[in-house]
């Protein structure tokens, strides 16, 4: 909590809606924040509850609580300077055949 202070770190809780499909056509988790929530690069949001398990071919949605932490001004500059460095490590790119003759 005092690094918090220290760091500019805003927590609140906020109640939100959890999507989850788990079918042939998507598979996939979605949340929804309740309320005019805004979340900017460097927050973090943690889900509150018991694991989720969606079986095959059904779609869940759930109302649960979900805490905010919303990052400080230097930590969002961080998130701002770096995160295009860590989504090109996520990219392969290949432009040759390798063909060997």
């Amino acid at each position: 909590m005092i690094a918090d202070l220290i760091s500019g770190r805003r927590r609140f809780d906020v109640p939100c809606t959890v999507e989850i499909e788990n079918t042939f056509e998507s598979l996939g988790a979605h949340v929804r924040l309740d309320g005019d929530v805004k979340i900017a690069p460097g927050d973090e949001v943690i889900v509150h509850g018991k694991p989720i398990e969606v079986p095959y071919g059904e779609k869940v949605v759930l109302e649960r609580r979900a805490t905010v932490i919303q990052a400080g001004p230097i930590e969002r500059l961080w998130t701002r300077m770096t995160g295009d460095l860590e989504f090109m490590e996520l990219c392969e790119f290949s432009f040759s055949e390798e063909t060997k003759l």
